[in-house]
């Protein structure tokens, strides 16, 4: 019996994959620029727009930052710079291009058997993979979905509606020959017994991109205003109270910060895990690299201290005083706080996930992206950049890291070219070049098997990127 569930779980995954990269990378060119009803108050409507977006920026740069700034970091980020080829140059794509073209068996969708609800959960971008999941459990049910509820509930505490975040009629519509999908269940259903099921999502390709297909055009205000010093890097930090509490990680903090973390990990219910080893999470590359960490790994890797740096996340844990190693390596650290007036960002205040989705464009749209630890942003946006053959993208080698992070406290190894030729060798192959999706672990069985996959929403390579004909294998860019 238990044999007979996991061939039906495995089948049900094969399934998933396949309707999700489908759906998903065929709805997410289909309608390119979207202008959405001006009744309708949406995530759009909360920045002004104009007809001469370059001129529009340079009027409303952040007064702090002076015409003389502006001018000697675009020149020292230009792309004569001889620290261009090491440091920004994008890797080549090695011919692979998008490729998404359904089947000829693929159909549009037959007579509906019922209406999806959908109850999202977690982050953004963990609500994300979910709705994404849930497009293609609506495909294979012939089911009508309707427009999924965000989760307002967790630990953000974030009022925000589907509406107020991704574009709804854009969604509705591009997807119309995939899924039905309605924004209300029917009046004579709401009272009606509904069955309750939550599903285990493990599989499938993701339909990030086109929730917010509609705020690329009009709403890169913030990538216009990091592109005005240069070119950027663009750095998930992932060093927020609910990230430490989650994970267990304490290095560098004090007993008072690791105490108040435990008692948040402590008093969240959802959280399963209690009593975690900060030690041991941090020797297994099991912990975000601290700020002071990713200035050092920046440094090894050669960006010279006037590099732009756009710090997309949410509030750092202890501010400033966590913050000041960093900056004193990178005076120029923007935000989207830094980069947008109060008035501009007033409406996305108190939503965590309208916030999310800022940083997350301006990640996209980077020269550079790194991460300091592999979660669901960093997955999203290093998979749709590998999709859309942007810039570099750098996955540290936490677990490598912390072992030379380590000789540096102790005083066995001190920063210099030594560190930098170690560190540089590490990441080598992590640069983000097209590469197959890393397979499971062998050994592995049922679903910890499907765990250990790399997964698709970071490396869409082989189901939705393609080889072309060894002409265009030069090519480096996908065009825009």
């Amino acid at each position: 019996m238990q044999k007979r569930k996991l061939i039906s779980l495995v089948l049900l995954r094969k399934l998933l994959t396949t309707a999700i990269f489908s759906i998903a990378f065929v709805a997410l060119f289909s309608v390119p620029h979207i202008v959405p009803s001006s009744k309708d108050h949406k995530f759009n409507d909360k920045f002004p727009t104009t007809k001469n977006l370059q001129s529009w920026t340079q009027e409303l740069a952040p007064p702090h930052l002076s015409k003389t700034l502006l001018h000697t970091s675009k020149l020292n980020g230009s792309k004569r710079d001889s620290n261009y080829e090491k440091l920004w140059k994008p890797p080549s794509n090695r011919g692979f291009l998008p490729c998404t073209k359904p089947t000829p068996n693929y159909t549009a969708p037959v007579e509906s058997r019922g209406y999806l609800l959908v109850h999202t959960n977690g982050g953004l971008n963990q609500m994300r993979s979910g709705i994404c999941d849930m497009v293609a459990v609506a495909r294979i049910l012939n089911a009508t979905l309707v427009i999924p509820e965000l989760d307002k509930r967790s630990f953000w505490q974030d009022t925000s509606n589907f509406s107020d975040v991704f574009d709804e009629e854009h969604f509705i519509d591009s997807l119309a020959n995939d899924v039905k999908i309605v924004k209300n269940l029917p009046n004579e259903l709401v009272n009606e017994t509904r069955m309750v099921k939550q599903f285990i999502s493990w599989s499938g390709m993701d339909y990030y991109e086109n929730e917010i297909a509609s705020l690329w055009e009009e709403y890169q205000l913030l990538v216009e205003r990091m592109r005005s010093l240069g070119l950027y890097i663009a750095l998930h930090l992932r060093y927020e109270k609910d990230m430490l509490a989650f994970s267990g990680c304490t290095h560098d903090l004090s007993l008072d910060e690791a105490e108040e973390l435990r008692i948040i990990r402590e008093n969240t219910s959802y959280w399963k895990v209690k009593d975690i080893d900060p030690v041991e999470q941090r020797s297994r590359g099991f912990c975000p690299l601290t700020p002071k960490e990713v200035g050092i790994f920046l440094t090894a890797l050669g960006y010279p201290s006037n590099t732009p740096i756009y710090i997309a996340s949410g509030e750092i844990y202890g501010g400033e005083s966590h913050m000041a190693e960093l900056r004193s390596r990178y005076p120029l650290l923007m935000s989207k706080e830094k980069l947008a007036s109060v008035e501009e960002l007033e409406p996305f205040l108190n939503h965590a996930s309208q916030m999310a989705a800022l940083d997350y464009i301006v990640s996209i749209e980077s020269d550079v992206f790194i991460q300091s630890y592999s979660g669901n942003m960093a997955r999203a946006v290093e998979g749709h950049r590998r999709f859309l053959g942007r810039g570099r993208s750098i996955s540290p080698d936490r677990k490598a890291l912390v072992r030379l992070f380590d000789k540096l406290d102790q005083g066995t190894m001190t920063e210099g070219k030594k560190l930098s030729y170690r560190i540089i060798d590490l990441h080598r192959r992590r640069l983000g070049s097209p590469r197959k999706r890393k397979g499971p672990i062998s050994g592995t069985k049922g679903m910890d098997r499907f765990r250990s996959e790399e997964t698709f929403y970071a490396n869409p390579l082989p189901d939705c990127l393609c080889r072309t004909e060894p002409s265009l294998q030069n090519i480096s860019h996908i065009a825009q």
